[in-house]
This record gives structure tokens, sequence and C-alpha cells, in this order.
């Protein structure tokens, strides 16, 4: 029988769940985040990580092994074991500023403006986060950077999809589709 599973991957604000979302639509499969297995659901959110077993166990338990899916997010440090399962992985790379403008947005609608402005409840660990992101191409923070993931990429046996992340939606969308016909 043959699969539909797809990982779409790439920097904090380039889109990644957005673009899971709308190319899930489009082929009629599920969409699933890695954020909603890597952190346990707490308010705020955020806040506490699931251990490694526990989001596998999640993962196998709701999707991993249906035949199509649209996995979004990163995997870096604790996914290997689902590597296997992919069929197709895209890459999208947004410019730095884009980027950031992007998180500053969605930062500021997820938790309200008020909360992430000066003197905000969320106002620390809202500049906090933007300025982790904004070191993803130079690699000089801890975590997820582009080196890591270029060679990550590298390692993978499936075919690998690098898209500008910065295109509309609905193209990226036909362009996938396009390659998994």
């Amino acid at each position: 029988m043959k699969t539909c599973r797809i990982l779409i991957t790439g920097a904090s604000g380039a889109g990644v769940t957005s673009f899971g979302r709308a190319l899930a639509d489009a082929l009629a499969i599920s969409h699933h985040d890695t954020d909603d297995y890597f952190w346990r659901p707490t308010n705020p959110p955020y806040r506490e990580m699931r251990d490694v077993g526990d989001r596998l166990r999640l993962m196998r338990e709701v999707f991993l092994d249906r035949s199509d899916w649209v996995l979004s997010g990163s995997l870096d440090g604790w996914g290997d074991p689902i590597i296997p399962q992919f069929d197709l992985v895209v890459f999208l790379y947004v410019p730095t500023p884009i980027r950031l403008e992007r998180l500053r947005t969605r930062e500021a609608r997820r938790f309200g403006a008020d909360a992430v402005a000066p003197g905000g409840s969320r106002h620390q660990a809202a500049v906090e986060f933007i300025e982790w992101a904004s070191h993803y191409d130079d690699g000089t923070r801890e975590g997820r950077n582009l080196a890591r993931h270029e060679a990550w990429l590298a390692t993978l046996s499936c075919r690998v999809l690098r898209l500008d992340g910065d295109r509309p939606l609905e193209d990226l969308v036909k362009e996938v589709c396009r390659t998994i016909q």
C-alpha cells in the first residue's frame, strides 16, 4: 500500500504549521503539529516539555500508524524513530526579517498585544523567544538552526523538497501536490 506521510519543517516563523494545515486540507488527510506532542498542555502554553517517550507514544496512538498524514514542526533531537516513515520532507526557508515579523504578529495574536507589549505579562518571554529565533541562520543559540537542519536533511533517505516559505500558500500546496503525484 502506498502511503503519503509528509513532514513540513523549518525555522520558527517559516510558516510550517500554516502550510502543513493547508497541505493536509488540500490532500484531505490529517494534520498534526509536533508542538502538540512536544509540550504538555499548560496555561499559558509552552512551559512544560513531555518526555521523549511520551511524545512518541502519543504520536503512535494518535496518527503514526495511519497511511496518510502531514506532520509540521521540528523533530530535532527527539524524533529519529519516526524518520523512516516519511515519504517526503518539505523544508521551508524564509529570510530572518520576515520570520521575525511573523513571530511578533503571532505572539501578539496568541497571547494578546497588551501581554507582549512592554510591561505586559508575556513581554519578557516574547522578547527572549524572538531573540532566540533571530539566530536561526547564524546558529549562535542552542537548539534549532539552519546548519543543524541542513545536516539533518542530508541524512534522510526519503525525498526532500526545499521551498521558499515566503511564497503564497496555494503555490506551495500546488508544488507539493505536483511532487507527490
